[in-house]
């Protein structure tokens, strides 16, 4: 039910009124992924160029990626179809057709050769209107005379001859556009046969007459045909880095249609590819979005810190666009990625060297390799500094990155096999070694460099700076310990204290130890007012309680001005301001109750200022406390300092002081077991020296010359 209230939230989350930090948000989510899509588009997409057909290069032009020369391939493929020849049918019809009218000529003939009803003269004319009309062969009255006069012998052989020229001939088949070819190829045949020359000019008349094609064109068939030799053909590739034109030749057809395949023709949009690359970012900003919604809330409310993850994935990707030019394996995803844990946190650290990894592949044309490269690199950057304290840990990291980084390609190279003894096999794995030990030192500098300008530009508090805040030769502990020595040792238990508790309960032990330095140090402006402070007379006896207490409570503020002044960090000034909350200065509450012998308001003796709002600053109000209690006990031995420190806890816990900050009961009673723990080694019992055997020690010393040495059997008090 949680999850799915809190998914409902963040569908409702729109902007309702400019002011809205929702409105300020989702402006800069948009800003950002804008500004995203732009410097990816303008990296991906090829410079183009204005090129005219016929007119020189201006310019030698490489292929910026692989792809298909689209135009060679059509050119090559309509060439293997042109090729293929046109598909026919056989239609043995034909050859029936044929032999069908040839039969018919001649059985016409012979009727008319038998008829003895009609004159030689009438013969022929009726034999030359039948042959027209019976077999559709027009016969000169002349030949049909030759016909009627020829020897039945010669007859039978012009017809025998006829119908097997004929066969041949429409065996071998006759396309449409081959009829003349098939009629000289009768004439030839005829001319060889030993007939008289007037019989042979029948055969050919009736041949041309009868023959006609017997290939029939099949449309379908042929366009099948040639459609697969196209396929055939494979596709012909530009490769990446191949001149595609030199400068100075003469553009062609071929060129231009080259490089619109590529995209590198100027005034043309590659609008397919712009909202691909929307898409892709848009999916990676929904899933950063719906990850810092639910796992990262403290985030996704602070402007200040989207707008610094937004700056370091700017940061990176321009990086990133330089380093391609060399080589893909010196995108600095290791650099974002320690920055963002260092700044942020680690856990958002792995998704975004995650989707910084994805975005990495996108700017090297897809290749999986980068990613893979970017992204163990990435990662191992993250362990690396996740417990970050020094700026030599990110020396080490930058050798544990570059330490992956060359593993993962060596294993690329091994699996692709492109580990070979060639020359250039060989140079691309040294580019590749050379640029994964690169990157790792390079993001390692990077990030140091980087580092002080966003903490000082978003006021974030490192590790490091926490670090630089707790040398003793800071001005402030200087200050501190000079003018007042009592304010400073009772910080140094406190942060003693402080650091311990917070490690006993995952809170952050640096951030306790250095608040509790500064902690107290508004009491720099009147360091006498407090106990710890004074040797001899104590003012506030001269004083009313009230007094005493404006006094005493007053150093909340001069600290935090003081903390502002010094350009303390937010945190710290945070400490410095919470770490005794609205507590009551029951010293003085109870002093002018006794005074006035009536009822004292508590709100007159309490500090006005913020309850605690981190554990850190909790566990410090505590440990104050606690240290000043203690300190004041005549006998504090370890019995009686538990039962104070659980005292001041249960108190501290009824006055509502933990009310604003996630502490647990658990985590309070492991900060108050801390604390007994740390205080009873303190305040342990000290054997008392025995007078008679120190002098005779110091007796011996004397005559011997030598050092003061101890009794035997006895030790001295660490304390």
């Amino acid at each position: 039910m949680g999850i799915k209230k809190k998914w409902q939230d963040f569908l409702a989350d729109k902007p309702r009124l400019a002011g809205d930090i929702r409105w300020r948000r989702w402006m800069l989510a948009v800003l950002i992924y804008l500004l995203v899509l732009i410097v990816i588009y303008l990296s991906i997409a090829p410079a183009r160029v204005d090129l005219e057909v016929g007119r020189p290069s201006p310019r030698d032009i490489i292929a910026d990626r692989d792809t298909i020369d689209i135009y060679t391939t059509n050119q090559l493929r309509e060439e293997a179809a042109r090729a293929v020849p046109e598909s026919y049918d056989y239609d043995p019809t034909v050859l029936t057709r044929v032999e069908e009218r040839t039969d018919a000529f001649f059985m016409v003939v012979k009727r008319f050769r038998e008829d003895a009803g009609l004159e030689e003269e009438e013969k022929a004319a009726a034999l030359s209107a039948a042959l027209a009309a019976e077999t559709g062969v027009e016969l000169s009255e002349s030949l049909a005379a030759v016909l009627l006069a020829a020897r039945p012998g010669d007859l039978n052989e012009m017809h025998l001859n006829l119908r097997e020229l004929l066969d041949t001939i429409l065996q071998q088949g006759v396309r449409p556009g081959g009829m003349e070819a098939a009629r000289r190829q009768i004439v030839q045949e005829i001319n060889f046969l030993l007939l008289p020359q007037d019989q042979k000019r029948i055969m050919d008349k009736l041949a041309q007459e009868v023959i006609e094609p017997n290939m029939i064109y099949n449309p379908t068939a042929t366009a099948l045909a040639r459609e697969a030799a196209r396929m055939a053909v494979a596709p012909v590739q530009i490769v990446r880095d191949t001149v595609l034109i030199r400068r100075g030749d003469t553009v062609t057809e071929r060129h231009i249609r080259q490089l619109e395949a590529l995209g590198l023709v100027r005034g043309r949009a590659d609008y397919t590819m712009v909202f691909g690359l929307a898409l892709l970012l848009l999916v990676a900003f929904s899933v950063l979005g719906i990850y810092l919604y639910f796992f990262q809330p403290d985030i996704y409310r602070d402007i200040t810190r989207l707008m610094l993850l937004g700056l370091i994935v700017l940061i990176t990707l321009i990086l990133a666009i330089a380093a391609t030019y060399f080589s893909g394996f010196l995108i600095p995803v290791a650099m974002a990625a320690m920055l963002i844990t260092i700044l942020l946190n680690p856990r958002l650290a792995m998704l975004m060297t995650i989707l910084l990894s994805v975005l990495a592949a996108l700017l090297t044309g897809n290749n999986f390799s980068y990613l893979l490269v970017a992204l163990f690199g990435g990662l191992v950057a993250v362990y690396s500094v996740s417990n970050f304290n020094r700026r030599s840990d990110l020396t080490k990291a930058g050798i544990y990155v570059a330490t992956t980084k060359v593993v993962t390609i060596i294993g690329l190279f091994l699996l692709t096999g492109g580990l070979r003894l060639q020359y250039e096999p060989v140079r691309e794995f040294s580019v590749g070694i050379l640029a994964g030990i690169t990157n790792g030192l390079l993001s390692a500098i990077l990030t140091i460099g980087l580092l002080p300008y966003l903490e000082t530009a978003f006021k974030l508090t490192t590790s490091v700076t926490l670090l630089e805040l707790a040398n003793p030769n800071h001005p402030l502990l200087k200050r501190l310990l000079m003018e007042a020595p009592g304010t400073y040792h009772h910080s140094l238990v406190v942060a003693n204290l402080a650091e311990a508790a917070a490690e006993a309960i995952g809170a952050d032990p640096l951030l306790a130890r250095v608040g509790a330095f500064y902690h107290d140090i508004g009491k720099l402006k009147r360091p006498y007012f407090f106990i710890e402070n004074q040797l001899g007379e104590n003012p506030h006896e001269k004083i009313s309680p009230n007094l005493s207490t404006l006094i005493i409570t007053s150093h909340i503020k001069d600290g935090c001005e003081l903390g502002k002044k010094e350009n303390l960090p937010d945190v710290i000034r945070d400490i410095i301001c919470q770490h005794h909350g609205n507590s009551l200065v029951s010293f003085f509450y109870h002093q002018a109750a006794e005074k006035n012998g009536e009822a004292v308001s508590e709100d007159s003796f309490r500090y006005e200022a913020p309850l605690p709002q981190s554990k850190e600053a909790a566990i410090i109000l505590l440990a104050d406390s606690v240290e000043a209690a203690t300190r004041s006990m005549p006998k504090p031995i370890s019995g009686r300092v538990e039962a104070l420190v659980r005292k001041i806890t249960r108190e501290k816990l009824a006055d509502g002081q933990f009310d604003q900050c996630d502490l647990t009961l658990k985590e309070l009673d492991i900060i108050a077991g801390t604390f007994v723990r740390i205080l009873s080694g303190i305040y342990h019992n000290r054997i008392e020296y025995p007078e008679k055997e120190l002098k005779d020690e110091m007796e011996r010393g004397r005559k011997s010359g030598g050092e003061l040495k101890q009794p035997a059997g006895k030790h001295q008090s660490s304390g």
